[in-house]
């Protein structure tokens, strides 16, 4: 089949092998790709979701006829979002949480031709994602952490003091694993009065984070006595944890840090602990300790505090304590 200019952009992975998409479909998809990438600025891995996800939805609609995006129909819409729901199209059924990202990410792509002109009504407005079932965040008691935590550095040399320095300042600021590893040293800010970090969030939205003593301590250690050493292997970066070839750490890398260091701990399921885990954990251990849902929504860089009050339905017993001691008719 002969390819039309343009139509290779909208194929990949997503896409069906046996469908040409037409270019009046792929050319506003990639106009709203780069409109993503440059104007919001998202992250590679972000993006490549958005792209997988709006690849399947123009090789569907352009299957059953659509050649731009003002032949779109609510119909058409609805259609696909019951194929990937239910696998009509033979692929895997896609779940709930799976379902919603494609439907916000074609919402986001109709809104978008709506706004350029390319398109009459928007007919994904109002479109309503499936109903995600409300997981709760998997968190781990404070011993277990601190055992995590003495597991990492007692690999001893400049490897211990790395990863027990990734994994203390994980925990301690509750960053994104790919937020520690984007680290650069400027964003340091090591201070015996008052330490922090500077994180990048989704869509390079920053926050500086506090850092407590324990995780200060431990990345002043790797930063003075063990960075030096991975340093000598590489050209210069300024990437603040660093591989033993001189580069960036990678999000990979940090992760088997974490599964090799609950497994030395001999902690039960240690692997199904991930970083996501020491992330849950600490707003967890926050909010237990008593601090304010909002405050630990800042901390963790949620857009919302909705995405941060589930993590109050895995602290019934402070919440009920904090109830019969706080309210004047708790008790009989």
């Amino acid at each position: 089949m002969q390819t039309t200019p343009g139509t290779e952009a909208s194929r990949g992975a997503g896409a069906r092998a046996d469908v040409e998409v037409p270019r009046g479909l792929s050319v506003p998809l990639a106009g709203y790709l780069a409109h993503l990438r440059v104007e919001r600025g998202l992250t590679d891995n972000t993006l490549g979701a958005y792209r997988r996800d709006l690849e399947r939805f123009v090789a569907h609609v352009a299957a059953e006829g659509a050649t731009s995006p003002r032949d779109l129909t609510r119909e058409l819409v609805e259609g696909y979002v019951e194929v990937v729901r239910t696998g009509a199209d033979g692929r895997t059924p896609l779940a709930a949480s799976s379902t919603a990202r494609t439907v916000a990410s074609v919402r986001g792509w109709t809104r978008f031709c709506e706004a350029e002109g390319l398109a009459g009504a928007d007919p994904a407005s109002g479109l309503k994602p499936p109903a995600r079932p409300r997981l709760l965040p998997r968190a781990i008691p404070v011993d277990d952490v601190l055992a995590i935590l003495e597991a990492a550095g007692a690999v001893g040399g400049e490897r211990g003091l790395r990863d027990r320095a990734l994994l203390e300042l994980v925990y301690a600021t509750g960053a994104r694993i790919s937020e520690a590893v984007g680290l650069d040293l400027d964003d340091l800010e090591l201070d015996a009065r008052g330490s922090a970090v500077r994180l990048f969030g989704k869509g390079r939205k920053e926050r500086v984070v506090p850092l407590g003593s324990y995780a200060r301590d431990a990345v002043e250690a790797y930063v003075v006595r063990a960075r030096p050493g991975f340093a000598a292997h590489g050209t210069g970066t300024p990437a603040l944890f660093l591989n033993s070839r001189g580069r960036r750490l990678s999000r990979q890398s940090a992760w088997a840090v974490l599964r090799e260091a609950a497994q030395r701990a001999g902690l039960a399921q240690a692997d199904e602990i991930s970083p996501h885990t020491l992330r849950h954990s600490f707003a967890t251990h926050l909010l237990q300790g008593g601090a304010d849902v909002r405050v630990v929504q800042e901390l963790l860089g949620h857009a919302s505090v909705t995405t941060t009050q589930i993590y109050t339905l895995v602290t019934p017993d402070a919440l009920r304590e904090m109830y019969l001691t706080s309210h004047p008719r708790a008790r009989g």
